[in-house]
């Protein structure tokens, strides 16, 4: 009988699980290894441009590349983990439930935006988290023209200054602009809680966002917090009152609940601890990668973050792992010492920086033609091609 592999999930990390998994029974000439992905759909949804327009095209198919490299879909959304009897148990698109058995399991569910106790947060809010809400979101915008002209209809405020705040937030201009015309005056304002615009950033890359922020006359209300949103608007807790008829929130996210089933130490963020195997300690048949996973950059202290860049390398990582404790094969300890970040700043164009100390290398139309290029091809899927798959999945090739 073959030995089961387990991947629940299907974005960044779970689709480059899959293909550096089928990489290493290629090169170990192993048929003793069943490799198999447990997602909803087997497509890969490109999150991080979900601040675009379009939403509905932002994603890639997999099943094409899944049967080239004899990878099992399992259409399905993961609902209870048992790792005493090694089980994941999963609610079918019928509606029915089923389970899958395994011998290793990677969990790559990623992560979900997190929504404090706000009062009409739930209510009221927009988020650009996952796709059907980025489309409810833009199907609003484009319902706008429809409301009467005021204040409120042409302003949006966007709560969070974070990547996914600031991206959305320089690129609201114009497609307000779009909507409601190039006469209409429009105004988007970002609510942070840091005491300078993207002040949790280095200085560098902190006054090239204001800069841009300037150009694009985006406004900032730093030092603030949201006390409570409601249909006319946001209330801040100093007491100031944004009328608006668009609210959308970005501040912060958390790892997929499934990991919470999980005896294990987490973080902050719900992110399972993992070591240089991206095992989890106490239970080494489980494997945490991409946003469900706390693990060690380099030997400088750094972690990975929250994004598709590291969850990349996180998934091929993991999944050369923990095929190559099925098959007897050398493992890899996940590395990951260069870090960049590349910006979109709208209509301004972008800032691409390098290390984690951030320093700026390039901006404006120049980091824009780098940001296209990752956000339009690098991040996408490898073609289904088993040498070209498998070149790219290598977790030891050179990624950025």
């Amino acid at each position: 009988m073959k030995k089961q592999l387990l991947i629940v999930g299907s974005g960044f990390a779970g689709m480059w699980a899959a293909v550096s998994a089928a990489r290493v029974a290629e090169l170990s000439s192993s048929d003793d290894l069943q490799i198999a992905v447990l997602a909803p759909a087997a497509e890969l949804r490109v999150r991080p441009r979900f601040y675009e327009e379009n939403v509905a095209g932002l994603r890639a198919p997999l099943s094409d590349l899944y049967a080239e490299l004899d990878v099992e879909f399992i259409a399905g959304h993961a609902e209870r983990i048992d790792t005493t009897e090694k089980t994941v148990w999963y609610r079918a698109q019928d509606g029915g439930t089923s389970l899958r058995n395994y011998d290793r399991v990677i969990l790559a569910t990623g992560s979900q935006i997190r929504r404090p106790a706000i009062n009409g947060l739930a209510e009221y809010a927009f988020d650009i988290d996952q796709m059907e809400s980025a489309q409810i979101f833009e199907k609003h915008l484009d319902e706008l023209v429809n409301q009467p002209a005021s204040l409120a209809r042409n302003t949006v405020v966007v709560c969070g200054g974070g990547f996914t705040g600031i991206e959305l937030a320089t690129e609201l201009p114009a497609r307000l602009r779009a909507r409601l015309g190039d006469d209409t005056q429009t105004r988007v304002i970002v609510v942070e809680r840091g005491d300078k615009i993207g002040g949790r950033f280095s200085e560098a890359l902190s006054q090239v966002i204001a800069e841009a922020s300037i150009g694009l006359g985006v406004e900032w209300r730093v030092n603030s917090e949201v006390e409570s949103i409601d249909a006319t608007g946001v209330t801040l807790k100093g007491g100031e009152h944004i009328e608006s008829s668009t609210v959308v929130w970005t501040a912060g996210v958390e790892a997929h609940p499934l990991t919470q089933q999980i005896r294990a130490e987490r973080d902050a963020q719900g992110r399972l601890r993992v070591n240089d195997l991206l095992q989890i300690p106490a239970l080494p048949d489980v494997y945490a990668t991409g946003d469900t996973a706390h693990a060690k950059t380099d030997e400088l202290g750094n972690t990975a973050l929250m994004t598709c860049q590291h969850a990349i390398q996180l998934g091929k990582f993991a999944g050369h792992n923990a095929a190559a404790s099925l098959l007897n094969a050398a493992p890899h300890p996940y590395r990951q010492v260069n870090y960049v970040t590349c910006l979109d700043l709208g209509g301004w164009g972008a800032v691409y920086t390098e290390g984690w100390e951030q320093a700026v290398k390039s901006v404006r139309e120049e980091a824009k033609k780098i940001k296209i290029a990752i956000t339009n091809e690098l991040i996408y899927p490898p073609a289904a091609n088993r040498a070209i798959a498998f070149a790219a999945g290598d977790p030891l090739a050179k990624f950025v």
